[in-house]
C-alpha cells in the first residue's frame, strides 16, 4: 500500500480570497463599466444626430501650398520629393516626417490609393501649418505637434 507523499489539498484558484474580501471591490468594478456604457451612449448620440464636431481649428485663407511626396524606405527614413520629382531630403531618420509619412501610407492603405502620390502642404494666414492629403480625409495640423516637429516642415520647405 502506497501512501500520498503530499497530504496537503490540491490547488484550485479562487476568485475570492480566503478572508472572503474581494481583490477589487465590487462597486468599483461596475463604476468602470458603467463609465464605458455611458462614453459609448454619449459617443453614439453625438454620431447619429449629426452634432457638430469640437476643438476644430479656425478657418483661415491659405497663404501658401506646397505639394510634395513622401516616400518611406523603412521604419524611419523617409524621402521627400517636390511636385516635378525634385529631391528635397532624404533622411535616415526622419522623425516626425516619418510619422507623417506613416500615418499617410496607413490610410492610403485603407482607401487603396498608391501611398507615394503627393499630398499637400498648406500654410494658413493665421499661422497654422497643415497636410492635408487631397485623396482621402487625412489631414494632419503640424502646428498641434510642437514648434520643434512645424519646424521640420518648415526647414524643409523652406518657410520663414
Amino acid at each position: 500500500m502506497t501512501t500520498n507523499p503530499n497530504p496537503q489539498k490540491p490547488f484550485t484558484p479562487k476568485f475570492k480570497r480566503e478572508d472572503a474580501n474581494d481583490m477589487i471591490p465590487i462597486g468599483l468594478v461596475r463604476a468602470m463599466f458603467a463609465l464605458a456604457v455611458i462614453s459609448l451612449a454619449l459617443v453614439s448620440y453625438a454620431s447619429f444626430t449629426g452634432r457638430e464636431k469640437a476643438a476644430v481649428p479656425a478657418e483661415a485663407p491659405v497663404v501658401q501650398s506646397w505639394t510634395i511626396s513622401l516616400v518611406g524606405n523603412d521604419a524611419q527614413a523617409v524621402t521627400v520629393l517636390d511636385a516635378e520629382g525634385n529631391l528635397l531630403a532624404d533622411m535616415a531618420h526622419g522623425g516626425f516626417i516619418t510619422v507623417i509619412q506613416n500615418g499617410l501610407m496607413t490610410m492610403r492603405r485603407r482607401h487603396g490609393i498608391d501611398p507615394n502620390l503627393p499630398l499637400q502642404i498648406v500654410q494658413f494666414e493665421n499661422g497654422r501649418l497643415a497636410a492635408i492629403d487631397p485623396l482621402t480625409d487625412y489631414r494632419v495640423e503640424l502646428t498641434q505637434f510642437g514648434s520643434e516637429n512645424q519646424a521640420a516642415f518648415e526647414r524643409l520647405l523652406n518657410i520663414k
